[in-house]
């Protein structure tokens, strides 16, 4: 069996995973907007959001190998990430570096760009199949 290298890139598990990281980038981008919003709020406790710890997660429950003969069960189909999503959560952090609440606005710019750049990259890893297929001259 040869190596598909195209669906290896654009499979439907490289697919999911794009749009999963661009959900979880627009997540990411609200909690940081919400903390930049609030880093005057006295008491504002700052938001994070979980993701690719539960990508890793996800990934790590993919069990290798192959099948020999047709009645084996199934293996190395793929993960699920249907059930894979960014959550919101407060961290446990009782530091104060704005004085008023631990929101501090240097970080949050800097995780704020940093976001973006994963954002930008997404969009066009998503985009390429299609840049792809017009190089090639067929319609997707």
């Amino acid at each position: 069996m040869a190596f598909d290298l195209k669906n290896y890139l654009f499979g439907n598990d490289t697919r999911q995973l794009i749009y999963k990281s661009l959900d979880a980038n627009a997540t990411r981008s609200r909690a940081i907007s919400q903390n930049i919003a609030n880093v005057m709020t006295p008491g504002y406790k700052r938001k994070e959001v979980s993701f690719e710890d539960k990508i890793r997660e996800a990934m790590d429950k993919k069990v290798a190998g192959f099948t020999d003969q047709d009645g084996h069960m199934p293996i190395n189909k793929g993960i699920d990430l249907s059930k894979v999503h960014a959550d919101v959560y407060e961290p446990n952090d009782p530091t104060n570096p704005g004085e008023v609440n631990n929101v501090d606005i240097d970080i949050e710019n800097a995780k704020m760009a940093e976001n973006q750049i994963q954002y930008e990259f997404n969009v066009r890893f998503a985009s390429f199949e299609k840049y792809f297929a017009a190089i090639k001259g067929s319609a997707t």
